[in-house]
């Protein structure tokens, strides 16, 4: 009934587990809340649910397949960053706390200098976005895009503040790149992408893809969203990618395939700024969700997209969602069936 003309909501009361998660995210497809959404949670590296609700394509009542629908995975992109940066630190490329500068000579001066782990980290001091530069529809490059910023002060004294943004990541992407003398989405590609089976997983869009239409919230229901180019920050928020595909990645981290442990666990502890957490560590947040569970992930909102990617190790779990539009103000009913899914 979900696809027919006039599917009726599911009935919640009695469910508890996967069935109430699954009638859950029907109803938010039915209600209109979302225009199509990608699911697969992963228990014990099994799969207890993957589907797609609501539509890839509105107008042509195209249906979301998890496994071919190319979704924006907005800041998700920050988690694969993380591992090709781990990467990087174990192939010897470059370390942790190397000055930014070793890497990029000319960027300009700031008052202080700042290193790869802050950048990671969102303590550099670099700015946010300023007014609609979050929808930028530019061909740049990682390096054209620095002239939005470059000349800007740093924020506070690196180290002594912490500021999410995704200039940090585009700074980290281009140190990264000379550091390993190849185009970042080619080394990414090679050393995590591929050997993770992530093969969905792509810097653009293509005509041969299955991308899903990106909308945002309307009084009537969902608009086209805005053109953007995401290309010069897809190391903070550019990729696309299926929900099958970033459960890969999530079960991966739960596994420690790829990298080393004591890469991960460099990656996946939370910074400090003034003897506090930032509950971040270096392109993963690091925090408790539901019921007061720990657990390491991103949650993502950028034109078009609207993503979560959780993962539970205590209870081997992982939980991803994405969504086809801007900030879909869902996430209060994702906590609840995610509730009933930890139970």
């Amino acid at each position: 009934m979900l696809f027919g003309e006039n599917p009726s909501l599911q009935p919640l009361e009695g469910l508890k587990g996967i069935e109430f998660a699954n009638a859950q995210l029907k109803n938010l497809a039915i209600e209109k809340k979302v225009p199509g959404m990608s699911v697969t949670i992963l228990k014990n590296g099994k799969k207890l649910l993957q589907a797609g609700y609501g539509f890839a394509d509105l107008e042509q009542k195209v249906k979301v397949d998890p496994k071919k629908s190319l979704f924006r995975i907005a800041s998700i992109s920050k988690c694969i960053t993380g591992l090709a940066f781990g990467k990087m630190v174990e192939e010897g490329l470059l370390h942790w706390d190397d000055s930014f500068y070793k890497y990029v000579v000319d960027y300009p001066q700031k008052k202080y200098d700042f290193t790869l782990r802050q950048l990671a980290s969102h303590t550099a001091g670099i700015r946010a976005y300023k007014g609609k530069e979050f929808a930028l529809n530019q061909p740049f490059t990682i390096t054209d895009s620095l002239e939005v910023f470059k000349n800007d002060p740093l924020v506070f004294e690196p180290g002594r503040g912490y500021l999410y943004n995704s200039f940090d990541f585009v700074l980290l992407s281009l140190a990264m790149q000379k550091a390993s003398d190849v185009p970042f989405e080619k080394y990414v590609n090679e050393k995590v992408l591929l050997p993770l089976g992530m093969s969905k997983t792509v810097p653009r869009m293509e005509k041969d893809h299955d991308v899903a239409n990106f909308y945002t919230t309307a009084k009537l229901g969902f608009r086209p969203a805005l053109e953007v180019d995401n290309f010069y920050k897809l190391a903070g928020g550019g990729y696309l990618s299926t929900s099958d595909d970033i459960a890969r990645l999530g079960q991966a981290v739960l596994e420690r395939k790829l990298l080393k442990e004591a890469t991960y666990k460099e990656l996946l502890m939370a910074q400090t700024v003034n003897g506090k957490s930032t509950y971040y560590g270096l392109g993963f947040q690091v925090t408790q969700g539901v019921h007061g569970r720990s657990y390491v992930g991103h949650v993502g909102n950028s034109v078009g997209a609207y993503t979560n990617l959780f993962v539970y190790p205590e209870e081997e779990l992982v939980f991803v969602v994405l969504v086809n539009s801007s900030d879909p103000k869902i996430q209060a009913e994702l906590n609840l069936l995610l509730e009933q899914v930890l139970l």
